[in-house]
């Protein structure tokens, strides 16, 4: 589970995802298999067409096949898996095709409502497209007839898993082998958006009909507070509210109720589908004219406008029996309900940096 995130703008590095290190090392390995030539360093193809060189750790022959390494370059993205091992072991076989196999740190999928069917190793299918392409390439390059069985291996993967949302998904004993462009964009906006609509999905598929979208663990924490909803309910959306209020339209629940900061539910309240600060900011002057709307006074609203952070013209109003905090959470569901169906019950909940609730909108129930 995620911090809540910072608001610090900066220019960030972009990396390769975990689909691309097990594409290379794979081809690696087979290469290896096939003409016993092995080099410090392998090109692979991008979905888009993109080349790129991935450095290997190493590539060797093993009593069973041959295996290659690489370590995972996330680039300036928080991903769990930056820095990590990943090592891909493949092994000829007579039948033709490609199997894949879970490896150390790979997980298995356990529940229904994924991509992947019940059983299958956790490896996406863009992946599972990029290793097929360049073995069945690399096959016709040496004539060879027979097939490739790739097992993908993360170190301590297992480990690291319990820092994702697969467990919550049903994905067990290790991490997923992910990614749809071969690359990983700062902050994981696709890995990440994806993660949030497989979650909606799984939760559904399940018969879970009342979800909550937090923002990170002190709105979690809240939320648990309030209802008792197991964690395949609980949706860690982080910045990307858009994702999980668009994703509803194509998979409606029944219930939705939304968590977060005093200051990212009031972004929500403005309109803003990505909480984070550097797509959206603070309204300072929006805060004071919600709190005008309910009986704010001039000298109020003018502190509001010079506040230093949206804390501080939360405790403002408050220490003046303005209910700032609800009158934003209003807001904020007004715009959720204009992108959600109609069927769908929302609630928002806003807190502040302890995790206690000031300000909701919403029934409970």
């Amino acid at each position: 589970m995620r911090e809540e995130t910072a608001e610090q703008p900066a220019p960030l590095r972009s990396g390769l995802t975990t689909g691309s290190c097990a594409t290379a090392t794979s081809l690696a390995a087979a290469r290896l298999l096939l003409s016993g030539v092995c080099h410090d360093a392998v090109e692979i193809t991008l979905p888009k067409g993109k080349k790129v060189q991935m450095r290997l750790e190493f590539c060797r022959l093993h009593a069973t096949g041959a295996e290659a390494g690489t370590i995972k370059d996330a680039g300036d993205d928080p991903d769990v898996t930056h820095g990590a091992l990943l090592f891909s072991h493949v092994q000829l076989r007579a039948e033709p095709g490609i199997g894949f196999v879970a490896g150390q740190g790979v997980g298995t999928v356990t529940r229904p409502g994924l991509v992947l069917a019940v059983g299958e190793p956790a490896i996406n299918p863009v992946p599972r497209k990029m290793i097929t392409e360049h073995l069945l390439q690399l096959a016709g390059e040496h004539n060879y007839p027979g097939g490739f069985e790739v097992t993908v291996n993360v170190q301590d993967g297992e480990a690291l898993a319990l820092k994702t949302m697969n467990p919550r998904l049903g994905i067990l004993g290790g991490l997923s082998i992910l990614g749809t462009s071969g690359i990983v964009r700062p902050f994981s906006c696709a890995a990440y958006i994806a993660s949030i609509h497989q979650g909606i999905d799984v939760a559904k598929t399940n018969g879970y009909l009342h979800i909550a979208a937090c923002t990170g663990n002190a709105s979690e924490d809240t939320i648990r507070r309030v209802y008792n909803l197991p964690e395949i309910a609980l949706i860690e959306m982080g910045d990307f509210v858009g994702a999980v209020l668009k994703h509803l339209r194509k998979v409606p629940v029944d219930k939705l109720s939304l968590c977060g900061g005093f200051g990212k539910i009031s972004k929500l309240a403005a309109g803003h589908m990505d909480l984070h600060s550097r797509h959206s900011s603070i309204d300072l002057p929006q805060l004071a004219e919600w709190a005008a709307a309910i009986g704010a006074s001039a000298e109020l609203q003018d502190a509001i406008r010079q506040a230093n952070t949206s804390q501080q013209a939360l405790a403002m109003a408050s220490a003046q029996g303005i209910a700032l905090g609800d009158a934003v959470c209003q807001h904020a569901l007004n715009f959720a309900r204009s992108v959600v169906p109609a069927s769908v019950q929302v609630e928002v909940f806003a807190i502040d940096r302890q995790g206690g609730i000031v300000g909701h909108a919403g029934v409970f129930e």
